[in-house]
């Protein structure tokens, strides 16, 4: 596995897509010890404190971008691995679509891009930041960091980790498809069961998280007997 470390980025996800339009083929991590234009889903600023993790993996890829999109659950997994080596398994959830929580607080956020690659095939770029030493204390939602639960973890460290813990799922993904992936992330899932709020794109919906569809859509059950697919949104959880 190969790493670059900058000491700053403007993000680690554009200088991977400056890397693939210029013909890297990856697999490559990019780490940047400070980012100045951080961001994550949606466009939102993601804050940089140094000590924490900012990192890109960027790989090439024969798939659609629908099925790549589905290393999303893969990262999640990677960073939940990560997170419970050094703080333990039961206080680390994972919320769809790509957030890691512990305790019910953000611990790391996952922003996977993709574009057709020059060579052929599609790259993918696989953007994760995890809160090691800092958290915001004005984000969005309640945020945490691993120092906080008492785990200890250097960004280089935490970087190796990842990478390994990613390349694993992603070679299960590879070899047998997105449905030990689906079942592995279910089993660590925030709120499975229980009710909750989908923001989409001009409207709301309410209903059970029953499960997740074979291909990674959150399944919702309303509350009048209808079942609702959910590909993109935010997910909230009354009283969490």
């Amino acid at each position: 596995m190969r790493f670059e470390v900058f000491d700053a980025l403007d993000s680690t996800n554009e200088e991977a897509k400056r890397r693939a339009q210029q013909g890297e083929t990856g697999p490559l991590w990019i780490v940047a010890r400070a980012q100045t234009a951080g961001r994550g889903r949606r466009g939102r600023a993601w804050t940089s404190a140094e000590g924490n993790l900012f990192t890109t993996g960027l790989f090439q890829l024969d798939a659609s971008p629908a099925r790549a999109a589905q290393l999303s659950f893969a990262a999640a997994l990677s960073v939940g691995d990560v997170a419970a080596s050094v703080i333990g398994h039961d206080a680390v959830k994972l919320k769809w679509p790509n957030d890691v929580l512990v305790e019910g607080r953000k611990l790391a956020g996952i922003l996977l891009e993709s574009g057709g690659h020059r060579d052929g095939g599609l790259w993918l770029a696989v953007g994760i930041g995890i809160n090691l030493a800092h958290h915001p204390d004005d984000a969005e939602r309640p945020a945490t960091d691993l120092s906080v639960h008492g785990g200890v973890l250097k960004p280089e460290d935490a970087v190796e980790r990842l990478s390994a813990r990613f390349e694993y799922w992603r070679m299960v993904w590879a070899g047998q498809g997105f449905a030990p992936v689906r079942e592995a992330w279910l089993s660590r899932a925030w709120g499975l069961g229980e009710c909750c709020t989908a923001r989409l794109e001009g409207e709301t919906v309410e209903g059970v998280f029953a499960d997740l569809a074979d291909d990674g859509s959150l399944r919702l059950d309303l509350n009048d007997g209808r079942r609702r697919l959910v590909s993109a949104g935010d997910v909230f959880f009354p009283g969490r």
